[in-house]
């Protein structure tokens, strides 16, 4: 299951050659669309509002469970990806819902505090008080949802891809929750690229990220993958 950034971005159908080389390698690949989604209508973004950290993670687990009822998919080789606020939907899901077998973040967020409580750009000065709570008086909703608060409940294999310049979700948001899968006995790994900032911008990164995430899931659910891994993640814990 791949999930969007935003947390209200979208999906697009048009062709997209990272969706097609895991298709092209035997994956079963889902564009989630959760509640909160653009591009589906006023009522349907809006249905988000207060509720992330938590409809986009039972969409994404309804989603997964429909295509094991329809035989499509193996239930024991259920993963989610993500990137920015899909990161942070993928690090919750790996931390509250014991539901994946894998999940990999790209530069994600594992503190809403930490994201929500130093927005400097007008564009989305109040769109954390729009999706979680007002700020900084709903504070306890912030942390009960932030992943890095709970990472004793951690369960199944995460990895994390992280850019050293990224302004919006800087490596303090993927480093201590990589600790504590470390800690926690839990199979990870923590790849950060010299110079990329929110959204990786060169070619050969985003070539290693691709490769990276299918040997990393080659190791978890164990399989041979379809081409040799030059320079694969560093997987501890396995």
């Amino acid at each position: 299951v791949k999930v969007h950034g935003g947390p209200t971005g979208m999906t697009s159908n048009n062709l997209d050659y990272k969706t097609q080389y895991f298709t092209s390698r035997g994956f079963a690949v889902l564009m989630l669309e959760y509640r909160g989604s653009n591009g589906l209508g006023r009522d349907y973004r809006r249905s988000l509002y207060g509720k992330w950290g938590i409809y986009d993670l039972d969409d994404a687990i309804a989603a997964a469970e429909f295509l094991v009822q329809q035989g499509w998919v193996d239930p024991e080789k259920l993963a989610i990806s993500g990137g920015s606020a899909g990161g942070f939907t993928t690090m919750a899901m790996m931390t509250f819902r014991n539901y994946f077998k894998a999940g990999v973040s790209y530069y994600g967020v594992s503190n809403l505090e930490a994201l929500c409580g130093h927005v400097e750009h007008k564009f989305e000065l109040r769109y954390c008080e729009q999706m979680v709570g007002r700020y900084p008086q709903d504070m306890p909703i912030y942390k009960a949802r932030s992943p890095i608060h709970h990472a004793e409940k951690l369960s199944g294999a995460i990895g994390f891809f992280q850019g050293s310049v990224d302004m919006i979700c800087p490596p303090t948001q993927s480093i201590p929750l990589y600790d504590a899968a470390v800690a926690n006995g839990i199979p990870t790994f923590y790849v950060e690229y010299e110079g990329e900032g929110h959204g990786f911008r060169k070619a050969p990164n985003i070539q290693r990220c691709l490769s990276n995430e299918i040997y990393f899931y080659s190791r978890v659910f164990g399989f041979e993958p379809a081409d040799k891994t030059e320079n694969p993640p560093p997987i501890v814990n396995l």
